[in-house]
């Protein structure tokens, strides 16, 4: 009879641990929807190889930070600006998109010249 106690307690022990397992706890802010987009003058292309980036709100902490728009070389050839975007109440990073896979867009790299071009595959955030 012992033994059958252990065991039935061992069993009710494993559903709990199983279902807390199984649970999801998600926190987050919420900001809303970033401010309309600003008007931006197009500057003449660098070179034929060049995208154009438009540029777009994205959240810093507990607001939207602008990002002006800007010429840039693809990371990778054929690779294809997908914009930032707000929708069901979530905000989604724009990214570069093509054969070679998703690329995002990394802000530190905002200073540098040609920004998202010739990126090795460990600099990118893969989707």
């Amino acid at each position: 009879m012992n033994k059958l106690i252990k065991a039935f307690c061992f069993a009710i022990l494993l559903f709990c641990c199983s279902t807390i397992a199984d649970a999801q706890v998600s926190i987050g802010i919420r900001i809303g929807p970033p401010p309309r987009a600003r008007v931006e003058r197009v500057v003449r292309q660098p070179g034929p190889a060049y995208a154009w980036v438009p540029g777009y709100w994205y959240p810093v902490g507990n607001h939207y930070k602008w990002h002006n728009g800007y010429w840039t070389l693809p990371p990778y050839a054929g690779a294809q600006w997908i914009a930032p975007r707000y929708e069901g109440q979530q905000f989604y990073n724009g990214y570069w998109q093509g054969a070679r896979g998703e690329f995002e867009h990394n802000h530190k790299w905002d200073k540098e010249k040609k920004r998202d071009a010739d990126r090795d595959d460990r600099d990118h955030d893969r989707h």
